[in-house]
């Protein structure tokens, strides 16, 4: 660990606006979970959802550990900072990479693709692994 590490706290400003992530990731995993159950699946917001999920995810661990929050809708690329702070993050790349194009496809007509709802079950689970794991390393900091 690096002394910084073992030295940190978060303030109540950090801590409300890791809060604050964790909640917006909670409602587009709960979005992305709604649009699967519903009669028939919309696949494609399920998707996006699904991205917008582990990618607030992740900022929030990023805030939390006192790392500046890149605008990106890159999961790739927030999975590697993340992992710079905590190499079990590595275990999100291929989530990372599945999940990161719905960022931006499926929301204009002419990169929309009709999506099959297995893909998107797929992806929705993918959110729910990235969210356990960030919320376990969130509960491991806050204990530290």
């Amino acid at each position: 660990k690096s002394p910084r590490r073992e030295s940190f706290a978060m303030d109540e400003a950090v801590q409300r606006t890791v809060k604050r992530w964790l909640a917006k990731a909670a409602n587009d995993l709960r979005t992305a979970e709604t649009m699967i159950s519903v009669m028939p699946p919309v696949t494609d917001t399920a998707c996006f959802h699904a991205q917008q999920c582990m990618e607030k995810g992740l900022k929030a661990y990023l805030t939390a550990v006192d790392r500046h929050v890149e605008r990106t809708h890159h999961l790739p690329r927030l999975v590697e900072l993340c992992a710079e702070q905590n190499a079990v993050f590595e275990q999100l790349v291929s989530a990372a990479l599945e999940l990161t194009d719905y960022a931006v496809q499926g929301r204009y007509p002419d990169d929309w693709r009709e999506i099959p709802v297995d893909e998107a079950k797929a992806a929705v689970e993918r959110a729910k692994e990235a969210m356990t794991l960030v919320a376990g390393e969130l509960e491991k900091r806050n204990h530290e």
